[in-house]
């Protein structure tokens, strides 16, 4: 089996740290979503999003990339998120990508979040929220979520590791559903 994981970590690094404990596990390469092409995304008999919560959305980057996925037949797919704030105030974005790579074909088997370190806003005059997450039970969590996934999307068929990812050139297309929000 094959993995990839596309991430957009900005401030502290708390979904790269996510993003590289579940790839651990499945053995996939972590890449930002510059660094490989939306077109070879497809190859990859799992692929999982995500990015840390801003504005209670996923980052304007992650979406981007999500609109320019090809449509697949079925591919298996999860996000991820890390956020200052519980997943209440931001579960709809999670819906509505999940709602994106549905349309675009992807099999959505399941989602992983935790709470991070946030610097945000009027936060930084406190010194952030969250201090010392993703926690040490965080990146467990997510290494169990990796586990479970294996189970879920490939039917048995046990990772062999990550594949060398091609970095992205030229444009894009754009194939997003009209009924996709764009971010703010």
């Amino acid at each position: 089996m094959t993995a990839l994981i596309v991430c957009v970590s900005v401030h502290h690094g708390n979904t790269k740290q996510v993003a590289e404990a579940i790839g651990e596990v499945l053995g996939a390469a972590v890449v930002e979503p510059e660094e490989v092409a939306p077109a070879d995304v497809p190859s990859y008999d799992l692929v999982g999003i995500g990015s840390g919560i801003y504005g209670m959305t996923f980052h304007p980057r992650l979406w981007r990339f999500a609109r320019s996925l090809p449509k697949v037949p079925g591919t298996p797919a999860f996000l991820f998120a890390t956020s200052g704030s519980p997943e209440l105030f931001w579960r709809l974005a999670t819906l509505v990508l999940s709602r994106l790579l549905r349309f675009k074909g992807y099999r959505v088997v399941g989602t992983f979040s935790c709470r991070a370190f946030d610097t945000w806003g009027p936060l930084q005059l406190v010194g952030g929220l969250n201090k010392g997450r993703p926690s040490h039970a965080d990146l467990s969590a997510a290494r169990t979520f990796a586990s479970q996934l294996l189970g879920r999307s490939t039917n048995g068929v046990v990772a062999t590791g990550a594949r060398p990812v091609r970095k992205a050139t030229g444009a894009r297309r754009n194939a997003s559903p009209p009924s996709t929000p764009a971010p703010s």
